[in-house]
């Protein structure tokens, strides 16, 4: 792919920079903000060499490159000023998430940290592996060396509120330098160093300086503050001096009101909390074990965490122990569980090679953010399902008195901090559950799985099917009936299940939903009908063993479940369950290519359908 002739075509086929309200891009897409839809030429963008498919969908107009959309998107960036922040201080900012407010919140959060995800699971990786090897005596921690690991996988978690710096300047169309320059001070040396300083004054004004050190809220909220801010200067101020005057009455207005406001009510609310905590701990042990098992991820999405450290501290000073670390290993564990679920369940393979690195650093280091941000929170209920493992694990540790014996970051390798104090059945039992509930739920229950954004029309006019089921692919012409066998009713190809569950294979319209539930029939926008028939001759069994989970005329995603069978039953009744997919229109598509063959599931590209148009064209 020519990446500036295709950022060109694209741009040009939307209408032109002119006609483009804002710009991001996801992991495979371009996603424009369109002002008026009669301007764009969507044939032509379809057309675009790189271009794979476009769709509508959530206001935005999709413009799906693959792999390869942020050297796309760079090179939009290069020739127009959509994409980055506002030369001019500030637009109009894009439209914000719909729904309520918890969805809104937790939209927000994803889409400012998705672009840091990557590197949060790199370097909590990293972190990962150097703990490993200091517990294992690979490594020395007192030497040069450890020094150095450890600042390249702490400096990114350690400084994260600069680089959200920039991902919320774009989302809430602020100045990105700007928000640098305040985040900036955030972590300052010497401001960092004034944590926890007494009779700290700012014009004789008196300040609770708390660490902002890794924090997340009071960055956003601050830049949220600096794009209506630079809005207002920029219309108020004359010309010659707002682009220089701007900048400086943000800086000077946004980072005291973060000292002064932001960081006294982060102080009080989490000092009340942890006062309250550590109380119910004296009095009724498992149920504080319960609450900061279940809310200590809560707590530190809201930077609330940090008003703990002084009772953890004061209360390792006073009797060596502390009692309220020791629940929040069920905490850390449970939303590793929660995303090692989601890294076994899901079929979205960009998901999977994140919920993999998060699983393992969540696990082994405690790093939770690549999982909580780039994963669990998200998809929502894995974070859920991380919450209550945090709660039944917690109660189980602190029921049974357990206690960490140092300050440590909770994690498998920090383990040891925990023997020899309390009952240890009850550490052990706690922790198993930890793990075992919200990984069981994440599995079972599941959540809603992003589907493959592969599963498209490509070259404008063919369509890649995906496969509906979880099995072994084979020809269709391996089918044991003549008429499937013989292509008579289409070309595709033929599935021998291992689950007793039917996916759509793409975005389609439910044409066909026979009562008997052994069959299915979807239309593709573009015209493609596919059948799925499961087994040979099951239509005998007038629908037992069959539950639809769809009706005619009902519009589906790629991904959703269509229908439910009992494999077992099916076969012992004497009937085959291969169950070909085929495509029923032959004349519009006459071909197949790519077939799969082998072990395939649900999501994995099973065939790709040859548009009759293609095949004069190849000819």
């Amino acid at each position: 792919m020519d990446y500036s002739k295709t950022a060109a075509a694209v741009l040009k086929g939307v209408g032109g920079e002119e006609n483009v309200q804002s710009l991001v891009h996801c992991a495979t897409r371009l996603r424009f903000v369109i002002k008026d839809d009669a301007k764009v030429d969507k044939a032509a963008v379809k057309a675009t060499p790189g271009v794979i498919a476009t769709a509508e969908a959530g206001g935005q107009y999709q413009v799906v490159i693959g792999n390869e959309v942020p050297e796309v998107f760079a090179e939009i960036t290069k020739i127009s000023k959509l994409g980055g922040a506002s030369s001019s201080g500030g637009q109009a900012a894009q439209d914000g998430p719909k729904g309520n407010l918890v969805n809104r919140f937790i939209a927000m959060i994803s889409a400012i940290f998705t672009p840091l995800v990557w590197a949060l699971a790199g370097t909590g990786l990293l972190k990962a592996f150097l703990a490993a090897a200091v517990t294992f005596a690979w490594i020395d921690n007192t030497t040069t060396t450890y020094t150095i690991l450890n600042a390249l996988s702490d400096a990114f978690i350690n400084f994260l509120p600069l680089a959200l710096a920039i991902t919320a300047a774009k989302y809430f169309n602020a100045s990105q330098f700007t928000s640098l320059a305040i985040a900036g001070s955030f972590v300052y040396p010497s401001i960092v160093a004034l944590n926890g300083v007494p009779d700290i004054t700012f014009f004789g004004i008196p300040v609770t300086m708390v660490s902002y050190v890794s924090s997340v809220i009071p960055i956003i909220v601050i830049v949220w503050l600096q794009s209506h801010g630079e809005r207002f200067l920029y219309a108020a101020l004359p010309a010659a001096i707002r682009r220089f005057v701007t900048p400086m009455i943000m800086v000077i207005i946004l980072v005291p009101l973060t000292f002064l406001v932001i960081g006294p009510l982060s102080n009080l609310i989490s000092t009340g909390l942890a006062g309250g905590i550590g109380w119910v701990f004296t009095v009724v042990p498992w149920l504080g074990g319960a609450i900061m098992g279940g809310l200590w991820q809560v707590f530190v999405i809201f930077g609330l965490h940090w008003g703990f450290v002084p009772l953890m501290t004061a209360e390792l000073q006073s009797t060596g122990l502390i009692y309220i670390t020791a629940p929040l290993f069920a905490a850390v564990l449970a939303q590793a569980a929660a995303v090692a679920g989601v890294w076994v369940r899901t079929r979205n393979s960009n998901l999977k090679s994140l919920a993999a690195p998060a699983t393992l650093s969540g696990f082994l280091a405690g790093i939770t953010e690549p999982a909580i941000y780039g994963v669990n929170l998200p998809l929502k209920r894995p974070f859920v399902f991380g919450v209550v493992g945090g709660v039944l694990g917690g109660a189980l540790i602190s029921a049974g008195g357990v206690a960490a014996n140092a300050f440590v970051l909770p994690s498998l390798l920090a383990l040891p901090a925990l023997f020899g104090t309390g009952n240890t059945v009850m550490l052990i039992l706690g922790l198993l559950v930890a793990i075992i509930v919200p990984f069981g739920l994440t599995v079972i229950l599941g959540f809603k799985d992003p589907a493959n954004e592969a599963a498209a029309v490509v070259d404008g006019t063919d369509l890649e099917v995906l496969s509906p089921l979880d099995g072994t692919a084979v020809a269709l012409s391996e089918v044991p009936d003549a008429v499937f066998a013989g292509g008579d009713l289409g070309k595709g190809v033929a599935i021998i299940p291992r689950v007793g569950a039917v996916y759509a294979p793409f975005d389609a319209l439910v044409v066909a939903a026979f009562p008997t539930g052994h069959a299915i029939g979807l239309q593709h926008a573009d015209g493609a009908d596919v059948l799925i028939h499961v087994g040979i001759d099951t239509v005998k069994l007038g629908g037992k063993y069959f539950s639809l989970k769809v009706e005619k005329g009902q519009q589906v995603k790629a991904g959703d479940l269509l229908l439910e069978f009992d494999i077992n039953a099916i076969t012992a009744a004497g009937y085959d369950i291969t169950t070909p997919v085929i495509i029923t229109n032959p004349k519009k598509y006459p071909a197949i290519g790519s077939p799969a063959s082998g072990p395939v599931a649900h999501g994995d590209p099973l065939f790709l359908a040859i548009a009759e148009e293609e095949l004069a064209t190849a000819k």
